[in-house]
C-alpha cells in the first residue's frame, strides 16, 4: 500500500486529504486548502452562467470555464486578475507537491476589527474564484461558497484506513502486565491475542476452532469499520442521494428533479449506477493491471540491464586494454625486427671495413717492404749486378703501383646508415584509432506467414529486427538432414528469401538463419520445425493413396535442345537425337505416381520414361547409362534399360493421344509403368534407393505433356511382388 501514498496527499498542502471536496474537474482539495487559494473577482465579471458548484457544472462547462483561467503562463503558477483590489499581493509559495499557491491575504489594520472570532470559519466574500491545483481550470463560485462541493468521502474512508494500518502495533488484549504484540484477532470475540494467550485462551479445538482469526491491521480495520452512510444531497441537505443523473455524470436527489433542474435529463437508480461503475472500474483496473505487471517486468528488464551494463563495460574494458596490450605487443615485435635489421646491418658495415682495412694494411707492408729492398738495391756500386735486377725491380714497383690504383684507397662502405623508418602512417593511424560503432548483428526474424513448404520443397523468409540498426552484410540459413541429424549450411548470400528443394517427403526438417557483418556472426533466429509432404501406404484392405506431390519438367538442367511450354509441363525436341529433360523435384521416400500423355507422335521414333540421378547423361536415349532407370517405347513393343541393358520385350505400343505411367515406389523400392491405364510388362526395377529424379528422353518427333498431383491407380494394393514379377 505504500504505492498508492501519493494518491492520499492533497496537492497544495503536501499532507494526507483532510475533509477533502470533489471540484468540477474530478480533482479533490483539501476543504482548508481550497480556502488559502481563493481569489475574489470583481462584481462586473460574474457572469451568473458561469457561477458553478460542485452540483451545477458539467462536463460541457469546462469549455467556458478554461476560458476564466487565471493561470499564469509566465510563471506556471497561479496568479489574479490584474488590479483587484482584493487580489493578494504577497509573493506566491510552491507547497510540497510543488504547486504553487496564494497565502491567505493579510487583512489591513483597519479591518481588524471586521475579523471573526478565531473559532468560527472565515467568510468567504462573494464572487469568489477557485483554480484547481493540478488542472488550472478556473469557476467562481455561487452564494453556498465551497459549501456547493461534495465531500468525498471514499477518499475520506480511505486515507483513515491507509492512517491505521500506518499506526503502532496492536497489543494482546489478554496479557496481565506488559501487554505482548497481537499476532491475530478473533472476528467473533473481538479480542485481539498474542500467541501464547492464543493457544491459552483461544485454543485450535471445540467450540473455538470454527471461529475466523484474521491479522490485526485487517482487524482493526474491520473493527473500526462503521456502516455506510446515507449521502445527503449538497443543494438540499435534508434529502438523500438516492437517483443518478447521467447527463451530470453525478447524484441527485428526488426535489432536484421536481424542481426541474435535471428534470430533462436521463436519470437511473443510484445502486444500479454504482454497481455499474464498479464493474467498470474493475474491467478498467484489469487493463491497467496488465499494464502494470508490463511496467514491472519493464522495471526488472532495466535493473538487468544495469547488472549487464556493468558486467559489459568491465568486459569490454578488459577488451580493450587487451587489444590496445596486442598492438603494443605487435609494435614491440615490429620493434625487435626492425632493430634487428639495423643489426645486421651495422655487422655488415663493420665487417666490410674490417676487411678493408685488413686487406690494405696487408698490402701497404708488402708495398713498404717492396719500398726499402729498392733503396736498398740503390746503394749497390755493382753496375753489372744492378742491372741484373733492375727491369724486374722496376716492373714489380709499376706493378704494385698500379695495385693502388682507382678505388683502391676509396672506402667500400660509408659510416651512415642508409635507414630511414617511416612511421608518419602508422603514427597517423594511431591517432585515428577510435570506436566504430559495428556490432555482430542481431538474430533474425522468421516471417511465419510467409514460410512454407509444398512437396519437397522448403521456403524460408525473415527479416531483421524492427529496432535493429546493425548492419548486415548476410545471411546463413541452415537446415538439419530431416532426421533430428546436425544442422549443415544451405544458404549463404544477402537475400532474406531462400527455396531449398531436393528435401525428404514425410520428413520433419528444423530450420534456423544467423546474420553476419565484419564484426562476425550473430545470434540463431528462434527454430522453425517444417514438415514436408506426408507419405505412407495404408492398410492391404484399403486402397494406396501415396503422396501427392506436384512438379514440372527442369529447364536448368535439361539439354539445350529441348524445348518447354504449357509452364514447363509440355516438352519436344529440336533435334532427331534423343535428348533428356528431368524433374524439378527429387524422390527419395514414399509411393508417388505420375502420367505423360503423348501430343504428338511422328515417324514411330522410341521415347523413353522412367527416373534418373542428377548427373545422367542428357545427350543419349534414357538408360544407356548407369544413372538412370527407363522403359523405351515404339509403336508396337516396349523395353526396359539400364546402363544400356534391354530386358522384358513386351508387346504393345504407342500412338498419339496414349498415356505413359510410371509409379516409384520406395516403400518396396520397385518401379513400375503403366500404358493407357495398364501395367506395361512385370515388375520393371527393384532395389531402388536414394533420390530419383522423373526423366523422359524424346526428340523431335515426340511431343509429351506432364500430369502430376494424381493417386495411386486402383490396381496397386500393399504388398510383396511374387515370383513372376507381378504385384499382388
Amino acid at each position: 500500500m505504500d504505492e498508492m501514498e501519493e494518491e492520499l496527499k492533497c496537492p497544495v498542502c503536501g499532507s494526507f486529504y483532510r475533509e477533502p471536496i470533489i471540484l468540477p474537474c474530478s480533482h479533490n482539495i483539501c476543504l482548508a486548502c481550497a480556502r488559502n487559494i481563493l481569489v475574489q473577482t470583481p462584481d462586473a465579471e460574474s457572469p451568473q452562467s458561469s457561477r458553478a458548484s460542485g452540483s451545477g457544472v458539467s462536463d460541457y462547462d469546462y469549455l467556458d470555464l478554461d476560458k476564466m483561467s487565471l493561470y499564469s503562463e509566465a510563471d506556471s503558477g497561479y496568479g489574479s486578475y490584474g488590479g483587484f483590489v482584493s487580489a493578494p499581493t504577497t509573493p506566491c509559495q510552491k507547497s510540497p507537491n510543488g504547486v504553487r499557491v496564494f497565502p491567505p491575504t493579510v487583512p489591513q489594520p483597519q479591518q481588524q476589527h471586521l475579523l471573526p472570532h478565531p473559532g468560527s470559519l472565515t467568510p468567504i466574500p462573494r464572487n469568489s474564484c477557485i483554480t484547481c491545483p493540478q488542472c488550472h481550470r478556473s469557476l467562481i463560485l455561487d452564494d453556498r461558497g465551497l459549501r456547493g462541493f461534495p465531500k468525498n468521502r471514499v477518499l475520506e474512508g480511505v486515507v483513515d484506513r491507509y492512517q491505521q494500518s500506518k499506526a503502532a502495533a496492536l497489543k494482546c488484549q489478554l496479557c496481565e502486565k506488559s501487554p505482548k504484540e497481537a499476532t491475530v484477532m478473533c472476528e467473533q470475540c473481538d479480542v485481539f491475542y498474542c500467541d501464547p494467550c492464543r493457544l491459552r485462551c483461544h485454543p485450535p479445538r471445540g467450540p473455538l476452532a470454527k471461529h475466523r482469526l484474521v491479522p490485526p491491521a485487517q482487524g482493526r480495520i474491520s473493527r473500526r469499520a462503521s456502516p455506510r452512510k446515507i449521502s445527503t444531497c449538497t443543494e438540499h441537505e435534508l434529502e438523500n442521494l438516492s437517483m443518478y443523473c447521467v447527463q451530470c455524470k453525478m447524484p441527485v436527489c428526488y426535489q432536484c428533479l421536481e424542481e426541474g433542474k435535471h428534470g430533462t435529463h436521463e436519470v437511473k437508480a443510484l445502486g444500479a449506477m454504482w454497481k455499474l461503475h464498479k464493474g467498470q472500474l474493475s474491467q478498467a483496473l484489469n487493463g491497467l493491471s496488465d499494464r502494470a505487471t508490463e511496467a514491472k517486468e519493464f522495471l526488472v528488464q532495466l535493473k538487468n540491464m544495469v547488472q549487464h551494463i556493468q558486467e559489459n563495460g568491465v568486459e569490454f574494458e578488459a577488451c580493450l586494454v587487451a587489444q590496445c596490450d596486442a598492438l603494443i605487443d605487435a609494435l614491440n615485435r615490429r620493434k625487435a625486427q626492425l632493430l634487428s635489421q639495423v643489426n645486421k646491418e651495422h655487422e655488415h658495415k663493420l665487417k666490410v671495413v674490417r676487411d678493408q682495412i685488413s686487406h690494405c694494411t696487408v698490402k701497404l707492408r708488402q708495398t713498404t717492404g717492396l719500398m726499402e729492398y729498392c733503396l736498398e738495391v740503390i746503394k749497390e756500386n755493382d753496375p753489372s749486378g744492378f742491372l741484373q735486377i733492375s727491369d724486374a725491380l722496376i716492373r714489380r714497383v709499376h706493378m704494385t703501383e698500379s695495385q693502388w690504383g682507382k678505388g683502391t684507397l676509396t672506402p667500400r662502405m660509408t659510416s651512415d646508415f642508409d635507414l630511414t623508418l617511416d612511421s608518419g602512417p602508422l603514427l597517423q593511424t594511431i591517432h585515428q584509432l577510435d570506436f566504430v560503432q559495428m556490432k555482430v548483428p542481431a538474430a533474425p526474424m522468421l516471417q511465419l506467414e510467409e514460410c512454407c513448404t509444398q512437396n519437397n520443397s522448403a521456403t524460408l523468409s525473415w527479416k531483421q529486427p524492427p529496432l535493429s540498426t546493425i548492419t548486415v552484410e548476410g545471411y546463413i540459413l541452415e537446415l538439419d538432414d530431416g532426421n533430428g541429424g546436425p544442422f549443415r549450411e544451405v544458404y549463404v548470400g544477402t537475400e532474406t528469401i531462400c527455396t531449398v528443394d531436393g528435401l525428404h517427403f514425410n520428413s520433419t526438417y528444423k530450420s534456423r538463419v544467423k546474420a553476419f557483418n565484419a564484426s562476425g556472426v550473430g545470434q540463431y533466429s528462434k527454430t522453425l520445425i517444417m514438415q514436408t509432404s506426408e507419405t505412407g501406404l495404408p492398410p492391404c484392405d484399403i486402397q494406396s493413396i501415396g503422396t501427392v506431390a506436384w512438379f514440372t519438367f527442369d529447364p536448368a538442367s535439361a539439354h539445350p535442345d529441348i524445348i518447354f511450354s504449357n509452364d514447363n509441363l509440355t516438352v519436344t525436341c529440336n533435334s532427331y537425337d534423343d535428348r533428356v529433360v528431368l524433374g524439378n523435384t527429387a524422390f527419395s521416400r514414399g509411393v508417388h505416381y505420375w502420367e505423360m500423355t503423348v501430343d504428338r507422335y511422328d515417324n514411330h521414333p522410341d521415347p523413353a520414361f522412367g527416373i534418373a540421378r542428377s548427373d545422367v547423361l542428357k545427350d543419349v536415349m534414357l538408360g544407356k547409362d548407369d544413372k538412370a532407370w527407363a522403359m523405351y517405347v515404339d509403336n508396337n513393343r516396349s523395353w526396359f534399360m539400364h546402363n544400356n541393358s534391354h530386358t522384358n520385350r513386351t508387346d504393345g505400343g504407342i500412338t498419339k493421344g496414349a498415356t505413359i505411367g510410371v509409379l516409384l515406389d520406395f516403400t518396396r523400392g520397385i518401379l513400375i509403368f503403366l500404358v493407357n491405364d495398364e501395367q506395361q510388362g512385370p515388375v520393371a526395377f527393384e532395389g531402388l534407393e536414394g533420390a530419383y529424379y522423373p526423366a523422359i528422353s524424346l526428340n523431335r518427333n515426340v511431343q509429351v505433356t506432364l500430369h502430376t498431383g494424381l493417386p495411386i491407380p486402383d490396381f496397386y494394393t500393399p504388398g510383396e511382388a511374387d515370383p513372376t514379377g507381378s504385384v499382388c
